[in-house]
């Protein structure tokens, strides 16, 4: 399974192959050109040496000195195109992999993890990319020495062959033995990684709540342990790789030993040249240096697998939330949605989180959603945006199921909100615009106004040009959830989705905001899930849901006299006066 999806990645190379017929190319000529110089050398030592033709020394002398700048020149353009390939091959397959991960529903995040997607579209895909380098240039040129310098070396001494036959059966032993032991500890290595890699985006992601309950040591501890873990399992591949290369140099002397000695009395008995003898040498180090080459990418296959299987497996997950075939790519204004006995559950829950939902809203309508942690609310506007989809019922945007709208077509439609207010590196003018890319200046101050977001906004240095850190570390978290509104604001949509998306906002600020809002989107669907009875009190409808189930559908007058439900989270936040 592993061989088979690294071939499968293997054999995406075809799109480069001009390039590749280009490398291949180039190894063989500088193979070629290895091969030669031995010849040369022999025939300078043997006929210009032994007679003392110094001119014939110095044509071949030059001839070697050309034949070597040739086979510079071979060696440097094909690692340059091998590098070109492995790494614009990189390059597309990071793509692939972080397109797919956008695909990804909440369910696949969980199942593959975010640190191991991060590993898998970094680490992973370098090694791959390390190994395709490789290849290109040893995979070729390994076998074109081995076989050139077995044939150079019966050609030049057929009788002392028999040292070949010896040796490479005694280094493939060896390397085998130690290839063994490596493949084991490769595959544990990268779930290493994965480990090192969440404890560290934990640690600084939560930075302030670590510190805030003392946890500092604790975490440390944490990641001391990921990281021995790691850097053991590190030590012990690199001791196999330390202890391979003294094995493999002391067979190469040896050979080097036994060639001189058994040569050395060839020459003495006058049955073989000197230059033979050092040619011999040159073609026997030649095989022995492709079986170590080969070798090193043996080392390389196993780690590559292990990542080619991890980065075949995120393109292979299905995304549990696909377009069919026939799913329309325009869509009118949205005039009406209708929940039509909507149930849906999580992977491996209990109970469903929405059971049996159903309801119809009218454009110009606010619509409530109230009730307590875990009750359904922001999964149901979840299934709204289509982030997942439903079990069983049926979601209609005027008549049409949902599932038969392309999900970049829904969303354009509509404005959300997240409960967790998220903003991006860059200005405040930037991360407004990733609502609405072509949002004037103009559109960006109106956003900022409704959203009460001016007041803040004025009094920095380069207002709507500030700059926002990563994560928005640099603003409060009420003003986060204001940037965030105002980003749903400026793309204008059919349906406004604001998933509890004003609990960081005071009482003061929050009214302000509802009554600009207001004005600005009568005209829409708008969605409110929201904590505080204050918050939604006003709106047209207000869904009561109790673990996924609707308790009421009603104004907040009628689901006073009628929800008990929705009374007692009244008289938990209320007064009677406020609450009549």
């Amino acid at each position: 399974m592993v061989k088979t999806r690294m071939m499968r990645l293997l054999r995406e190379l075809k799109v480069y192959r001009a390039s590749i017929a280009t490398v291949i190319l180039l190894i063989f000529l500088q193979s070629m050109a290895n091969l030669y110089l031995p010849h040369l050398m022999q025939q300078i030592v043997d006929v210009g040496v032994l007679h003392g033709d110094t001119g014939y020394i110095l044509n071949m002398g030059a001839w070697m000195l050309v034949v070597s700048i040739a086979g510079g020149i071979c060696s440097i353009l094909a690692s340059y195109f091998a590098a070109k390939v492995a790494m614009h091959f990189g390059k597309d397959l990071r793509f692939r992999v972080f397109s797919k991960a956008e695909s990804f529903t909440v369910h696949e995040f969980s199942k593959i993890g975010t640190a191991s997607l991060i590993t898998r579209t970094t680490n992973d895909i370098r090694q791959v990319a390390l190994l395709i380098n490789m290849m290109l240039r040893m995979m070729v040129m390994a076998p074109l020495t081995a076989i050139g310098g077995i044939v150079m070396a019966i050609v030049t001494d057929a009788s002392m062959t028999w040292i070949i036959v010896i040796v490479l059966p005694i280094l493939g032993f060896v390397i085998y033995l130690v290839l063994r032991q490596a493949t084991k500890l490769f595959s544990v290595m990268q779930v290493k990684i994965d480990t090192l890699n969440r404890v560290l985006r934990e640690r600084l992601m939560g930075i302030r709540v670590i510190r805030a309950f003392d946890r500092v040591r604790y975490e440390s501890d944490r990641f001391t342990k990921a990281n021995k873990d790691l850097t053991d399992t590190s030590i012990a591949v690199n001791r196999l790789l330390a202890s391979m290369f003294p094995l493999v140099m002391l067979i190469v002397n040896l050979s080097t030993v036994m060639i001189i000695w058994f040569g050395g009395l060839k020459i003495s008995e006058q049955q073989m040249p000197i230059g033979s003898l050092m040619a011999f040498i040159q073609y026997i180090m030649q095989i022995l240096f492709s079986v170590l080459m080969l070798s090193m990418m043996s080392f390389m296959i196993p780690r590559a697998s292990a990542s080619a299987t991890r980065i075949v497996e995120v393109l292979d997950t299905d995304t549990q939330v696909t377009d069919s075939p026939s799913a329309q790519d325009q869509l009118p204004a949205i005039s009406k949605i209708k929940f039509d006995h909507v149930s849906f559950s999580f992977s491996q829950a209990s109970q469903p989180a929405l059971q049996d939902v159903s309801f119809e809203v009218n454009r110009g309508e606010v619509i409530a959603i109230i009730g307590g942690t875990g009750s359904g609310k922001s999964t149901l506007l979840n299934l709204l945006m289509r982030f997942m989809d439903v079990n069983a019922g049926s979601i209609l945007l005027d008549g049409v199921d949902l599932r038969q709208i392309k999900q970049t077509t829904l969303r354009r439609m509509m404005g959300y909100v997240p409960q967790k207010a998220v903003l991006f590196s860059g200005t405040i003018a930037d991360n407004i615009r990733f609502g609405q890319e072509e949002a004037t200046i103009d559109e960006v101050r109106k956003a900022l106004d409704i959203a009460q977001a001016s007041e803040f906004v004025d009094v920095m240095t380069e207002q709507e040009n500030a700059v926002i850190t990563q994560g928005g570390t640099n603003v409060s978290g009420g003003q986060k959830q204001r940037l965030s509104i105002a980003r749903a604001l400026v793309r204008k949509p059919s349906v406004y989705l604001f998933d509890d998306s004003f609990s960081a906002l005071d009482y003061q600020t929050d009214a302000k905001l509802r009554s600009a809002l207001r004005h600005e989107i009568d005209d829409a669907i708008v969605f409110i899930v929201a904590q505080r009875v204050a918050t939604i009190r006003d709106a047209d409808r207000i869904i009561v849901l109790d673990d996924g189930v609707v308790q009421g559908i009603d104004t907040h007058h009628e689901l006073m006299q009628t929800c008990k439900a929705y009374q007692e989270i009244v008289a938990s936040q209320l007064s009677k006066e406020e609450s009549a």
